[in-house]
């Protein structure tokens, strides 16, 4: 296998956890926390509760302002105590019901839910090799797989947990539900990101920490890398299955992901971007009048252009707030649409102005040369592009839906090429080792830099399965 195809799991993500422990109106709060964690899926979301006897959960695809009407809150909300829930991006082909989460087993063993977060690069293989031995899947994610790994195992539920992730590689942040207790893991790189925070006497898990806002839980502290929580009926017990170490967080959590009010292993998202629009702006020599970010998540970052630069940072990109992020829409031709209905310039501002357009990175392209067709029929005497980040060039195997670096434009073009597709008059970006300096040296690089931490597994021949 070359590093131009993946082989995995069809189900590509970027999902959103929220989980609550021994918390009152647990079903309603967990609602609240998945509204926070919109941005991280659309596609589908779902909800588990527990009263501490029975495990009930509703899903299904959509918003999830649209998923909970008042009627499905009720039926999973009444004496609740536990929640765990999922916001869930789907690739193109794998948008099936059966791939929701949380995933529900139910067996003579007890009931217990899944959600899971990241990608795991030897699924293919754990899949076969299930499947070998007699188990029988519904859908094509990953979680599926964990859920059977963890039924099959022996011992504690913290046991057969423990089992599975030491079969497991590549990418995962987890929860899993049972009746009274809560378990939340995190794999031994910390390539996602999990935090735990204190509400009401109980605990609540998610995958950022803007989500503890909303339901006035208090932020405690970042899920270790190779830590396995176990919140009981009385005990809190941590459990280290991997060593320590400074996690590897992906990059593009603070890049693009994650919201600017998270904290992210003791980094403000805010600030990091932030940071980078300063460090653009003092290797910039650009003749400008105005900085422009892209919104939403380019905007720390056009702020801090603009602030170390001394240019006005103005509005001149306006964005539907109606329509969702274009970058994981599943659909090449979803996502030309999108972009088409997402931003509008403001020709009262730009007309006539040299503008800095400051942009978190570079994907496929199709985005930021609409924007920058948009800025020049507004007006615009010139558009410098400016990206808060280096040039995004090698696939991700651990939870980024890109499958083939022939969607990646840099892998492709050179800048001054991708400076012509895009119709900029210049564009520079942010140097791989700047984005160290502020975010740390240990973060997970390799879609930039095509180093891999976790090896990736040839594709097994004798496994396939349809995705459709």
């Amino acid at each position: 296998m070359t590093k131009k195809e993946w082989f995995g799991s069809s189900l590509n993500e970027e999902c959103g956890i929220f989980a609550l422990h021994k918390v009152v109106d647990a079903g309603i709060l967990a609602y609240y926390g998945l509204h926070s964690l919109q941005h991280r899926g659309q596609e589908a979301c779902g909800i588990a509760t527990s009263d501490g006897k029975r495990v009930l959960t509703r899903k299904d695809k959509g918003l999830v302002t649209d998923v909970f009407d008042k009627a499905k809150l009720d039926e999973i909300s009444d004496n609740a105590i536990h929640a765990l829930g999922h916001v869930l991006y789907n690739n193109y082909g794998s948008n099936i019901q059966e791939n929701i989460q949380p995933i529900m087993v139910r067996s003579h063993q007890g009931t217990f839910a899944l959600a899971h977060n990241g990608e795991i690069v030897n699924a293919g293989q754990l899949r076969y090799e299930l499947e070998q031995e007699g188990s029988i899947f519904q859908g094509t994610s990953d979680t599926e797989i964990v859920a059977h790994l963890i039924q099959r195992a022996k011992g504690s539920m913290a046991e057969k947990i423990l089992a599975a992730c030491k079969q497991m590689q590549g990418a995962y942040s987890m929860v899993i539900m049972t009746k009274n207790t809560m378990y939340a893991v995190r794999d031994p790189l910390g390539l996602r990101p999990l935090c735990l925070a204190r509400l009401n006497g109980g605990y609540a898990i998610s995958s950022e920490s803007c989500a503890f806002t909303i339901v006035n839980a208090d932020f405690v502290r970042d899920i270790r890398p190779g830590e396995l929580l176990k919140m009981g009926k009385e005990q809190f017990e941590s459990l280290q299955f991997a060593p320590e170490r400074v996690p590897s967080i992906c990059a593009m959590e603070y890049i693009y992901f994650a919201r600017p009010d998270s904290d992210i292993d003791k980094i403000n998202v805010h600030a990091s971007r932030k940071a980078c629009g300063r460090e653009l702006a003092r290797q910039d020599n650009v003749q400008a009048d105005i900085v422009v970010g892209v919104p939403d998540s380019s905007l720390s970052a056009s702020q801090g252009y603009a602030e170390e630069s001394g240019l006005p940072h103005e509005m001149g990109l306006i964005k539907n707030r109606y329509i969702g992020r274009t970058f994981i829409r599943p659909r090449q031709t979803d996502r030309d649409r999108g972009v088409k209905m997402k931003l509008s310039a403001v020709r009262s501002i730009v007309s006539g102005k040299r503008v800095v357009l400051v942009d978190d990175s570079i994907v496929r392209g199709t985005t930021c040369k609409r924007i920058v067709g948009h800025l020049f029929a507004a007006g615009a005497r010139e558009v410098h592009v400016r990206i808060a980040s280096a040039p995004l060039c090698h696939l991700c195997f651990y939870g980024i839906d890109l499958h083939s670096e022939d969607e990646l434009i840099a892998a492709k073009l050179n800048q001054e090429e991708i400076c012509e597709h895009i119709g900029a008059t210049s564009l520079r970006y942010l140097p791989l080792e700047t984005m160290y300096k502020i975010m740390g040296q240990s973060i997970c690089a390799a879609c930039f830099t095509g180093n891999y931490p976790i090896p990736i597994p040839e594709k097994n021949p004798l496994y396939d399965f349809d995705r459709a």
